[in-house]
Order: C-alpha cells, then sequence, then structure tokens
C-alpha cells in the first residue's frame, strides 16, 4: 500500500536503512531486517487486518505482529539506492529503534561490485563480496555463512521430479535476489520522495545462531479470490505440476547447516516445483542431515508441533490460507556429544533441541468478518489440513537407520 503525499524527510540520521533479511529461504517480495529482533516487507491490506484479528490459538504458530513503518527509497550521489524506515511513535514500546550511520548497505557494495548484473545473475556473484560485504555490515555478530555450496556427498540424495541430482558448487543468496528485484522495482516506479507503509514482524529466528530453514507452500490451492484469470490459471497450472497437487505441500526455499563444510546447503522455489512426492520425502530427509549424520532428534519435536497446528487449524471455521507458507526451522548447531553418535551415521541429541513452526504471508488469507468482500467459505481449509496431514506423515516415516 503507497501512501499518496510526499515526506518531510527531516534528519536522516533518524531513519533506519533497511537491509536484506539474510535468513529469506523463499518468497517473491524482500523481506529485510528492521533491527535485530524484527524484519519487515511492503504491506498488504489483507494481511495487515488478518494479523490484527488473529484468533488466539492462532498466535503460538504465528509471528508477532509489532505494527507499521514508513519507508521510502533514497539514491545516494553514487546511484546506491537503499530504503530508509522511519518508526511511529506508537512502535517505540516494541523496536528497537536505534539509529544507525547512514552507512552502505549489504546491497550498495554487492551493488557496486556487480554493477553489469542483470536480475537473474544473484548466481554469479563472487563468494568472497558477499561475505565480506555482510561482515562489515554487521560486525560482531553471529551471521550466515554465505558461501552457500552444495557438499559434494550430500547432494546426491537430492534429485529432481526426473531422478537428476542436485546441482554442485553453486549458492542461492536469495534474500539479495528478491531485495535487488524490489529496489529495481520501486526505483523505476516511484520518485525518492515517496512514502511507502510496511508491515513490522517479529524475527522468528533470531535468537539462533545457524538457523535451518524449509518454507512450505501450503495446501491444494494457490491463488487468491481477488486473482486475474490469468494469475488463477498460473497458479493452478504451478498447483498440478507440484507436488501441491498431490501432497497439499510444496518446497518453496530451505537451508541446511552443514557441520563438515561450517556453510549452508541450499534450494529455492524452482528446485521445489520440480519435485516428485518422492523427491519431496528426500528433500524433507535432507533438511534433518547436516552433511554428517540424520538429527533424529528433530523428528518428535516437529512432529509434535505440526500435529499441535493441525488441531488448531481444523477449528478455524471460514478461514482460506491461500498462497500463506509455514515455516519449519530448528538450531544447527549440534550440542551431542560423541558419545550420541550411532555406529549407522546418525545422533540422538540428549538435549532439547530447538526447534519452531510458524505461519507467515497472509496477503491471500480469507475468513468471515475479513474486510475485503471474498466469498466465505464454510469449515476449514481443507486444502491446508491435507497438506499438514501429508506433512507428518512423511516427517514420522522418514528412514532413520539409513
Amino acid at each position: 500500500m503507497v501512501v499518496q503525499k510526499n515526506l518531510d524527510i527531516g534528519d536522516p540520521r533518524k531513519g533506519i536503512v533497511l537491509e536484506p533479511f539474510i535468513h529469506q529461504v523463499g518468497g517473491h517480495m524482500s523481506m529485510m531486517k528492521y533491527d535485530d529482533h524484527t524484519v519487515c516487507k511492503p504491506l498488504v491490506s489483507q494481511e495487515q487486518w488478518f494479523y490484527e484479528s488473529l484468533p488466539t490459538a492462532m498466535k503460538q504458530f504465528t509471528p508477532q505482529y509489532k505494527g507499521i513503518v514508513s519507508v521510502h527509497l533514497k539514491k545516494d550521489s553514487m546511484g546506491n539506492m537503499s530504503l530508509i524506515a522511519f518508526p511511529h511513535t506508537d512502535n517505540h514500546s516494541t523496536l528497537d529503534n536505534t539509529s544507525k550511520e547512514a552507512s552502505m548497505t549489504i546491497w550498495q557494495k554487492l551493488n557496486q561490485a556487480n554493477t553489469n548484473s542483470g536480475d537473474h545473475t544473484f548466481v554469479k556473484w563472487n563468494q568472497g563480496t558477499i561475505t565480506n560485504a555482510i561482515k562489515d555490515s554487521c560486525t560482531g555478530k553471529a551471521l550466515l555463512k554465505t558461501d552457500l555450496q552444495y557438499h559434494g556427498d550430500v547432494s546426491s540424495l537430492m534429485v529432481d521430479s526426473n531422478g537428476n541430482q542436485a546441482e554442485v558448487n553453486s549458492y542461492n543468496p536469495w534474500g539479495l535476489h528478491c531485495h535487488k528485484q524490489h529496489l529495481n522495482r520501486m526505483s523505476s516506479k516511484y520518485n525518492e520522495n515517496k512514502l511507502h507503509q510496511f508491515i513490522l514482524l517479529e524475527n522468528v529466528v533470531s535468537k539462533y545462531k545457524y538457523p535451518c530453514i524449509l518454507d512450505l507452500k501450503m495446501g491444494t490451492r494457490q491463488h487468491g479470490d481477488d486473482a486475474s484469470e490469468e494469475k488463477k490459471s498460473r497458479q493452478i497450472k504451478k498447483c498440478e505440476q507440484s507436488t501441491s497437487a498431490s501432497l497439499g505441500v510444496r518446497i518453496c526455499g530451505m537451508q541446511v547447516y552443514q557441520a563438515i563444510t561450517d556453510q549452508y546447503l541450499c534450494k529455492d522455489k524452482y528446485y521445489g516445483r520440480k519435485l516428485s512426492p518422492d523427491g519431496f520425502r528426500q528433500a524433507l530427509y535432507q533438511f534433518l542431515h547436516n552433511g554428517n549424520h540424520l538429527r533424529t532428534d528433530l523428528v518428535e519435536p516437529i512432529v509434535s508441533q505440526l500435529k499441535a497446528l493441525l488441531s488448531i487449524i481444523k477449528k478455524q471455521n471460514s478461514y482460506r490460507f491461500y498462497s500463506s507458507s509455514l515455516l519449519i526451522y530448528y538450531e544447527g548447531l549440534e550440542k551431542a556429544t560423541p558419545s550420541d553418535c550411532h555406529p549407522q551415521g546418525h545422533c540422538q541429541n540428549t538435549k532439547h533441541p530447538k526447534v519452531d513452526v510458524r505461519m507467515i504471508d497472509f496477503a491471500h488469507t480469507t475468513y468471515k468478518g475479513s474486510r475485503n468482500h471474498h466469498t466465505v467459505y464454510d469449515g476449514p481449509d481443507h486444502g491446508y489440513i491435507f497438506g499438514l496431514e501429508n506433512l507428518v506423515k512423511i516427517i514420522k516415516n522418514i528412514p532413520v537407520g539409513e
């Protein structure tokens, strides 16, 4: 949503420079870091209304909603673009609004080093450039390892719908890719003084040192009630040609910390669309594999949380979570001791692992009483339930002895 008025920028030092959220693994809209515990993205009224009327039972499975922030695009004398956020006064109680220096952001440094790059050449960005840019921007903090290469041994477990092995020696800085596209769109459509509204949400992985994240598009239908015929047809085709139709769930992205290489294995939404049901099962196996052994300690807590969410979704009458995603994430830094490891190559962590499940992306969610005049549905979202039930079955049946 864009507010049609100019922005009185005032003192630029009071603004907060938004940077790409380096743990974004899926989606097409750029997710940005606001502070250590908060992320933000362009506001969509329907999503805002959902968070403001969220059923109490669902709050434990959604990010905390923190309000709205005003944002404008700024271009410096060198042509570097950045987004500057100006907090609303009613957000001060829940946000860390420490002013930041108007220094170059991660994106600006990458853009300088890749001035001739097109929209889809992000996979060719120099690894050292990305790593140094992020380290320079976030000195002293636990950072994502950006040398996102696939480990040769474990990549053989990943196959597409045709049985082809996953590509190796590649990396996938998805959040930076989305950020670049978003800045290009904004700069081409709006002037610098245009004021935009962004929604502020909890950074659900802020307490994780090496977050392993799986982004799943849930349900058998992805288009919202307001979709054009062209978009509706496109979304239906995506579902029919992926595991969305057969399983009610498909992979939109993931990152898995590899203990051996101290790097992340990453996959994007294009990979997820090509997976067969068997490929999807293998991908979930890979999500729980740290390059050395299978994290069997994660199966029970993940299944337990999925079952709890399933119970809640079944009680939500009239809700349809079209195009929403489900995040499953855990701490990749394992605390198991050598004595906990079995000869088969998998380990049982004697401590409770950090695991969580959250629903995200509600721009196309509809329910009885929502402000937009969409169709009012009866009963729970059976497409979403179908996906959750299959997800539980697949994770429970992961072959832990292999």
